[in-house]
């Protein structure tokens, strides 16, 4: 540090250029607003939290019926949950809005094993060694 108060960095102290105040190290075209540099980063808030609580809710019924995480379990879970999002589908183009077991919507339903269907894409490679698909 140097003796008039200014920063000098440890590193470099002979080849250190003038000491200089913490308002200098400051850019100067920074404002009274914090910066972030969040560019490229997941954008949460796009979410449409109402819809995805509804498939939450699917998610809660399976785990009750069955047990928290049974879906990863199953054999031929591809085969399985491109097969029921395929009766929800074609049950909610019926118009048919609610699964008469649950009482929940088909399209949560749907979006639930489509879920399942991108967990397997992610994570495929671990079910195919073990032969479940």
């Amino acid at each position: 540090m140097s003796t008039t108060g200014g920063f000098v960095p440890p590193h470099y102290p002979e080849q250190a250029p003038a000491p200089f105040t913490y308002s200098e190290w400051i850019k100067p075209d920074a404002s009274s607003e914090g910066i972030k540099f969040d560019e490229g980063k997941l954008q949460w808030k796009l979410m449409p939290w109402e819809a995805l609580e509804e498939v939450v809710k699917v998610l809660e019924f399976g785990a009750k019926k069955y047990a928290p995480d049974n879906w990863k379990k199953l054999d031929h879970l591809r085969d399985r949950a491109e097969q029921a999002a395929m009766r929800h589908l074609i049950a909610y183009m019926k118009k048919e809005d609610k699964d008469p077991e649950t009482g929940l919507s088909h399209m949560a339903h749907l979006m639930c094993n489509a879920l399942f269907l991108i967990w397997e894409e992610l994570n495929g490679q671990a079910n195919k060694e073990t032969g479940k698909l």
